[in-house]
Formats: C-alpha cells, sequence, structure tokens
C-alpha cells in the first residue's frame, strides 16, 4: 500500500523531530556572549521609568562595553505612589528625575532616555495603532541591533500586569511592523526613514519563570545595579507612602540592601536572565 502524504510528513515530522526541537527559539544562543557584544545600538522598550531596573547590571556592562543604549519609556509614571500628597504632575517629574539618575549611575547619557508621555495604568486602552507606530518610528530612527523588552510569551500569552503586559505586545507588534516597508510608509516617504528588522532580542521577566535561555554575569556591575535601582525613591523603600528627595543613610541602606536582596544568583554568581531571540520577529511571541 503507497503511504500516503499525510502518513510520510507525520514519518518525516518523527525522525526530523530532534533538529525541529533545536530550532526553537528557546534552544537559540547568541553568536556571542553578551558579556562580549561590542559597538552594538541596543534599545530597552518599558512601560515605566523602572522597568529598565531589572536590566541595569548587563545594562551597565553593555555600556562599558562601547555599546551604543537607549532606553524608551511608555509612560511617565504618573500614577505609581501610594503617597497622598502627590499630584500625578509632580509624580511624573519625581520618576523622570529618578530615571535619569538610575541611568547616569550606569553610564547611560541622560538623551539616550525618552519617554513617550502616556498615562501610567491606562496603556491598554491607548489609540494601539498610534503608540505602535510611534515605537515604529523610534525602532526605524535608531535601528537597534538588539531590542530589550517585556517577554510576550514564547508558547502562550505571558501574564504581566496590565501596563507591563500592554508594553510586551507593543514592542512585539512595533518590532514586527518596522520590518515592513508598506506599513507607516509615511515615516518612509515623508521622513527619510527606512524600514527595519531588528535581528535580536532580550526578553525579561520581573522574576524568574523558567522560560529564560540565557544568564548574564553581572559580577562586575552589581554595585551599578544597586546604586541605580536606590535612585527609584518613590517607588521603592520608605518613599513609596511617604515620598522625600532626600533620605537619611538607614533609608539609603535599607533601599540598598532591598536591591541587593533581588539579585539573582546562579552558580555562584549574579545574574540577569533573559529570554534570548535571534531572527525574524514574527515569531517573537510564540
Amino acid at each position: 500500500m503507497k503511504a500516503t502524504l499525510w502518513q510520510l510528513i507525520l514519518v518525516a515530522g518523527v525522525f526530523a523531530s530532534p533538529a525541529l526541537v533545536s530550532a526553537q527559539p528557546h534552544e537559540q544562543e547568541p553568536d556571542s556572549p553578551v558579556e562580549k557584544w561590542s559597538r552594538k545600538t541596543v534599545v530597552l522598550i518599558g512601560a515605566h521609568a523602572d522597568d529598565d531596573m531589572l536590566a541595569h547590571g548587563t545594562l551597565a556592562m553593555l555600556q562599558s562595553h562601547a555599546n551604543q543604549i537607549y532606553v524608551i519609556t511608555l509612560t511617565t509614571g504618573n500614577v505609581g505612589t501610594q503617597d497622598p500628597d502627590l499630584s500625578r504632575t509632580q509624580l511624573a517629574q519625581i520618576r523622570r528625575q529618578e530615571e535619569l539618575a538610575a541611568l547616569a549611575e550606569l553610564g547611560i547619557p541622560g538623551d539616550h532616555y525618552i519617554n513617550l508621555g502616556y498615562d501610567d495604568g491606562l496603556l491598554e486602552f491607548e489609540d494601539r495603532k498610534a503608540v505602535v507606530e510611534n515605537l515604529v518610528r523610534w525602532i526605524r530612527k535608531l535601528r537597534p541591533d538588539v531590542l530589550l523588552a517585556w517577554d510576550p510569551g514564547r508558547n502562550y500569552q505571558r501574564w504581566h500586569k496590565s501596563d507591563h503586559r500592554a508594553a510586551a505586545y507593543l514592542a512585539a507588534d512595533a518590532a514586527r511592523a518596522a520590518m515592513w516597508r508598506l506599513l507607516f510608509e509615511g515615516q518612509i516617504t515623508q521622513e527619510g526613514l527606512k524600514e527595519y528588522m531588528i535581528p535580536e532580542y532580550l526578553l525579561f521577566n520581573d522574576y524568574d519563570h523558567g522560560d529564560e535561555n540565557l544568564w548574564v554575569d553581572i559580577s562586575d556591575f552589581v554595585e551599578k545595579k544597586i546604586n541605580a535601582g536606590a535612585k527609584y525613591v518613590s517607588q521603592h523603600g520608605p518613599g513609596w507612602k511617604n515620598y522625600k528627595p532626600n533620605l537619611s543613610e538607614s533609608e539609603l541602606k535599607q533601599m540598598r540592601d532591598g536591591m541587593r536582596s533581588r539579585i539573582q544568583v546562579k552558580d555562584g554568581k549574579p545574574v540577569e536572565g533573559f529570554r534570548y531571540y535571534k531572527g525574524l520577529p514574527d515569531a517573537m511571541g510564540k
């Protein structure tokens, strides 16, 4: 009896399965260790000022190795406080100052910080097309070799709290859209930009989910990570419920100790974990 086409496909799939498995995104590795990256343009897209804290050690290392680092924050962070005396305008100003101070600790220049100005807590309710278009414009301008962003999920939709969930998919959708010349065509015909495909991704979560396939050794940059994280006074430590611009030595120590306690350790080394992905962004969220 002749084998049917579907039987042949099934048999081929069974025998080819090891190769297929090895080709899946979660099995990929960068061509060279992240610790050796140099002269790349790296863009991080986050929802809030302090989302980049999850990668501060990696960003500090990359900055020290002659890479160009840019941080794009989608919201002003104008809602995230439990201090009853802060207004939205005051909080937005504070969070911008904190972010610039944190980036300065990492060696990243202030003019490499871009805030798109959306309202905190409401990112999912913004005009999605307009937000993606805005991000596509920046991707086409900066033309990053690497994108850092919230992980949209590998085989299923990753759950994040509201703005982080939105930021994950907005970044993924913008990465996909940026490569197509006829999407947001006015950026090309009127603004002089060019379509662009981001070749590599470092996708992060707020703690170890088990999806991470790459761990970056940040041993030489732990103090920079702690010092930068301690700048977010309105978000961590005593400033969360009662903001004040200047902390006492004991309060600052409390913040620094809190930052140190959050650092992950693998094989005795301080690390930051990512899901590394390489290739066409159409499969990034799969």
